[in-house]
């Protein structure tokens, strides 16, 4: 079929497009070609069908505007680049009348594109709510026909009737349904909240995020006297996480499978800083619902998507951590609701596998881990972490182990998922023999010799003794140790990062006694890492010249702020996901206990300052989301730890028995996994 455009007719929810400020890449949004589809559609809300058209769609998905004006239906005619959609108003004479409880949208769309190749496969969903795709069939092919979708639904007060009944936060007894996911509980848990609570559901709730009427996520900070909020009015993906994890555990799945499958739209378009693109398959930063006017209508508006890939970022530096993110909610959003199919659905196997491919990728590293530049994850900005933090390696590792779970092995993607399974071997090894650090350790480097030249080097990143800083060698306690924040060819970051260490323990990325070892190091120096607010981001502070050095004289980074040793609240989740996993609760019910005491108080702050964490932050938004969404997921994990175990792994013992060295015919490589076995695995 010939390029052309397709045309959609709406008058009940019109779709919005995505503004992309640099084009389009390749032919499908999905990074290559279509395959043909036969799609048979069952159900009474959904039909769908193969329809030739004298003006079909091309191999791009459209997108198309809202004219907001409720006396004129949308006629919306799809380009086939997003950028380039034009709305056109229309009598009643077009498309389905209007008047009736029941209205009518047909639309039709090019067909979702991937890369799978030479091969047959089927995909069968069953997707929660009134309108789904109950079954869908695929086969091999690189050609697509466009589709017409007929969708019937109810007027919009049934659409969100689900949502809006499961938290009523405006009443004196609020009640929060805790486990009423599908697929989780059947049995409907009510509880009568405290103040405090009811208060984060009803900030919680007014954070969210709307894009043509469906939410799509939740706003950074809503601080009230924040005249310049800079991009704290934007969705991130890393932030809104634990709010996902919320509404997730709350029975509320409609707001994180649209943010999902937003998010997944903007991957694949062309991201560019001063002529250059980073690889396919980068997730935004963040994404910002804007209206503007509709250029040639007076008075109408439409609402478009504007994302953040990092160019217009602190530094311009790419979020490497959002496909990890990404990736990880969306594991977490199929094991609490039941629904498996959107993590089956074609687009969302090719996102996976575009970000697998973009952290896969071979270099000149001749390390498992990744190399990123500083300011790529939560600490985005300079703070020295550049190298190999250990908070990529944690996500890094947590998101091949979903991806591994996730993933159809099928011709197209079995030697993918090898790769996975040989990556998260070395990586694993790698982390746990060389990143650890106890008394025990730190007594060996203390003792190193340098200078080794051989393949039996036991100093194998030439580390210097001299490196080892003045207050390790008396903090460090006998019992317990910690995951170090970084390891380079001779240079070793001794500071305690805590969302590393504790998604090292939620992921099984330490080995168990290492896990034991991590928390009751944070139990043994309480008063370093909580004091009066849980946790610091890290321990301890750059101070006096070194800050200067390594941060730049960073006037927001000074010590014990921010990034720099300052405490956040929003690492709270994460520390009681790790506390129910090791059996610890008790640690995480006292945090929580101590966190309740101020938040509220102080508005609900992003991050405090200090040692003790004492005063709110210098610098702080107040009404920050993941601070408040962090407490709320604590609270629920704690009073419900059968839903925690959804959320972290246990030890996967195949993977200790899994080495690309044994692949290899030569008798050249020397392999450091059975020489420090018993290191691996205790």
């Amino acid at each position: 079929m010939s390029s052309s455009n397709c045309i959609g007719i709406c008058t009940v929810r019109p779709c919005c497009r995505i503004l992309m400020g640099y084009g389009y890449r390749g032919s499908s949004i999905f990074g290559s070609g279509q395959p043909k589809l036969n799609r048979k559609v069952t159900g009474n809300l959904w039909k769908l069908r193969s329809r030739s058209h004298d003006r079909g769609c091309s191999s791009q998905i459209g997108g198309c505007m809202r004219v907001i004006d409720p006396n004129q239906r949308d006629f919306s005619v799809f380009d086939s680049n997003w950028g380039r959609s034009r709305v056109y108003t229309a009598s009643s004479r077009v498309g389905c009348g209007s008047g009736s409880s029941r209205r009518r949208c047909v639309l039709v769309i090019s067909n979702v594109a991937s890369d799978i190749k030479n091969h047959s496969t089927s995909v069968e969903t069953q997707v929660n709510g009134k309108s789904s795709f109950e079954s869908i069939y695929i086969q091999g092919g690189l050609n697509v026909k466009p589709l017409v979708i007929e969708r019937t639904e109810t007027d919009r007060g049934d659409l969100v009737k689900d949502e809006e009944s499961r938290v009523e936060v405006n009443s004196s007894n609020v009640n929060v349904n805790v486990g009423n996911s599908k697929g989780l509980n059947d049995n409907k848990i009510e509880r009568e909240l405290s103040d405090i609570e009811k208060e984060a559901w009803r900030l919680l709730r007014d954070s969210v995020v709307s894009y043509c009427g469906t939410p799509v996520g939740t706003l950074a900070a809503t601080d009230p006297a924040d005249k310049t909020p800079l991009n704290y009015d934007q969705v991130f993906i890393r932030d809104f996480v634990p709010s996902a994890l919320a509404f997730l555990l709350n029975g509320d799945a409609e707001i994180v499978k649209n943010f999902l499958l937003h998010t997944l739209q903007l991957q694949s378009w062309e991201k560019t800083v001063d002529c250059h693109s980073p690889g396919q398959g980068l997730m935004p930063a963040s994404f910002k619902v804007r209206t503007v006017p509709l250029d040639g209508n007076p008075g109408a508006f439409e609402e478009v998507l504007d994302p953040d890939f990092g160019e217009s970022a602190i530094g311009r530096v790419a979020p490497v951590d959002s496909g990890l993110w990404w990736i990880i909610l969306l594991r977490a959003y199929g094991k609490i609701t039941g629904d498996y199919a959107l993590q089956e659905r074609v687009e969302f196997q090719t996102g996976i596998r575009l970000i697998l491919n973009l952290c896969l990728k071979n270099g000149f590293d001749m390390f498992p881990t990744l190399l990123v530049t500083d300011g790529s994850c939560m600490i985005d900005r300079r703070m020295g972490i550049h190298g190999h933090p250990l908070e990529i390696q944690a996500l890094f590792y947590s998101a091949l182990r979903c991806s591994r779970e996730m993933l159809i092995v099928n011709d197209g993607t079995k030697d993918l998922v090898a790769a996975v399974n040989n990556r998260l071997s070395a990586l694993s090894f790698h982390i746990r023999e060389y990143y650890w650090a106890d008394m025990k350790k730190i007594n060996e480097i203390y003792r190193y010799k340098t200078e080794e030249y051989s393949t039996d080097a036991i100093n194998k990143f030439n580390i210097y003794p001299d490196q080892i800083p003045s207050w390790l060698v008396d903090w460090i306690p006998e019992e317990g140790g910690y995951l170090i924040g970084n390891l380079q060819p001779a240079h070793m970051d001794f500071r305690f990062f805590t969302l590393g260490n504790l998604w090292s323990i939620v992921s099984s990325l330490g080995t168990q006694k290492q896990n034991e070892g991590i928390l009751n190091l944070i139990e043994a120096k309480w008063d370093d890492f909580v004091a009066q607010m849980p946790l610091k981001i890290c321990y301890p502070a750059l101070e006096y010249e070194e800050w200067r050095i390594i941060t730049g004289g960073d006037p927001k980074n000074t010590p014990w702020s921010y990034h720099n040793g300052g405490s956040w609240p929003t690492l709270l989740w994460q520390f009681t996901l790790a506390c129910i996993k090791m059996g610890r609760t008790e640690l995480a019910q006292k945090a929580v206990a101590l966190a309740e005491k101020r938040l509220s108080m102080d508005n609900w702050p992003e991050y405090y300052d200090t040692k003790s964490g004492r005063f709110i932050g210098k610098q702080s938004r107040l009404h920050q989301t993941w601070t408040i969404a962090g407490y709320l997921t604590s609270k629920m994990l704690l009073e419900n730890p059968d839903k925690a175990s959804l959320l972290f792994w246990e030890e996967d013992y195949e993977l200790l028995e899994t080495c690309v060295c044994a692949l290899n015919k030569t008798s050249r490589k020397k392999c450091s996994r059975f020489a420090a076995k018993s290191q691996v695995a205790v």
